[in-house]
């Protein structure tokens, strides 16, 4: 299923997640804490330029590789996870994509260097209707005037700049929207207070506002009016770096479901060795196969450069809502002592992963993109 660079990619990583992130993993939830010691180690290895080309200073690899990644960082820390994914898939993707070469040179450069970026999208008003955007960017004689807010952007106090979407017009009726790159120095760039979180406590999100923001008119990203565009097709990638995470977090409640199930011991045996148990474990266990090849498939398909919009949708939509099942049917092989914080991460992982059935798109949303995909393939054939 996968090639030798590919396994050899998995367990470098695997190595690097328990060697570094694992240890501290239920300290950054604990404390609400920034991975802020991980980011050169990330960098170094590899994991903040995995999409960026080798002449602006990344370590790029293949798309299967970068899911294998969030994956494996995910397995042993979801708030590590999501912060790889966003940087990488939200942050970077757009801005290699669409960017000119100045652009490109100006900012991958420096997210090869580890950097953070950020992405947004979504407002207050503006969630599943993205379309339906409020910030506005006004174009004068030598910049655009932003006003606006966007919210729940991952790393957002700690990114130096972030890729956002605005409405380039005044017109209430016209949803015309136009993607900017915009840095964090600027004067009426501010950051909100942090959000306090049910899950990944250990990322960073907060909202961003822009309060008369100049904006230089080299940061415009791709032509005017193309910003939902900019928007979606980043976000089919973003959506199986979710899924894999998603993965990732599935995989750590097997993991630890499979190490208490072989080792706690109730009526003289291990529990393993019930039926129940044993039937909780492989149903586990093949859904969670079932999503990785989704995954991998979407993943190969973004590098044969062939439309992946509707196995995207379904890959990050089956992912994120077997990784939910899986954290709960954990706790439930746990017991109490899965409730409760402690040695097994069954818990953190239950509060983590309800953040795959929204981030990037509902699982609402992700079932519409996935019929019209649908409807859309059969009137080709008409």
């Amino acid at each position: 299923m996968l090639e030798k660079h590919q396994l050899e990619y998995r367990e470098k990583i695997r190595a690097f997640a328990l060697e570094k992130i694992e240890p501290v993993a239920r300290t950054l939830d604990d404390d609400q804490r920034f991975l802020n010691e991980h980011i050169k180690p990330m960098t170094d290895i590899g994991l903040l330029s995995m999409l960026i080309p080798e002449k602006y200073g990344g370590q790029p690899i293949d798309t299967v590789c970068y899911s294998i990644a969030v994956e494996e960082i995910s397995r042993v820390c979801g708030s590590s996870g999501i912060t790889v994914a966003a940087h990488n898939s939200l942050g970077c993707y757009p801005v290699l994509r669409f960017g000119t070469d100045a652009q490109k040179e100006k900012y991958l450069t420096r997210a090869a260097q580890g950097e953070l970026m950020a992405f947004g999208l979504s407002e207050a008003d503006a969630g599943s209707d993205a379309g339906g955007t409020r910030t506005v960017a006004l174009k004068k004689d030598d910049h655009w005037l932003v006003n606006g807010s966007k919210c729940w952007i991952t790393s957002a106090t700690k990114a130096f700049a972030t890729v956002a979407t605005t409405k380039t017009t005044e017109d209430p009726n016209d949803r015309e929207i136009t993607a900017f790159i915009f840095d964090k120095d600027w004067d009426g760039y501010s950051v909100g207070k942090k959000e306090n979180k049910m899950g990944l406590r250990g990322s960073d999100t907060a909202f961003l506002h822009f309060d008369d923001m100049k904006a230089p008119l080299e940061n415009q990203l791709a032509e005017i009016g193309q910003g939902f565009k900019v928007a979606m097709i980043t976000l089919d990638g973003g959506r199986v770096s979710i899924g894999a995470m998603a993965l990732g977090l599935a995989q750590g409640a097997l993991d630890c479901a499979v190490k208490y199930a072989a080792t706690r011991k109730q009526f003289g045996k291990p529990i393993a060795s019930n039926q129940m148990i044993q039937k909780k474990l492989a149903d586990m266990a093949t859904e969670i196969q079932a999503a990785r090849l989704m995954i991998y498939e979407a993943s190969q398909m973004k590098d044969a450069k062939i439309q992946f919009s509707k196995q995207s949708a379904m890959c990050k939509l089956f992912a994120s809502e077997v990784a939910t099942r899986a954290a709960a049917t954990a706790i439930g092989v746990l017991g109490a002592v899965g409730y409760r914080t402690g040695d097994y991460p069954a818990e953190r992982i239950w509060r983590d992963v309800k953040l795959c059935e929204i981030g990037e798109g509902t699982s609402e949303i992700q079932r519409l993109v996935i019929s019209r995909e649908l409807v859309k393939e059969l009137g080709d054939k008409i």
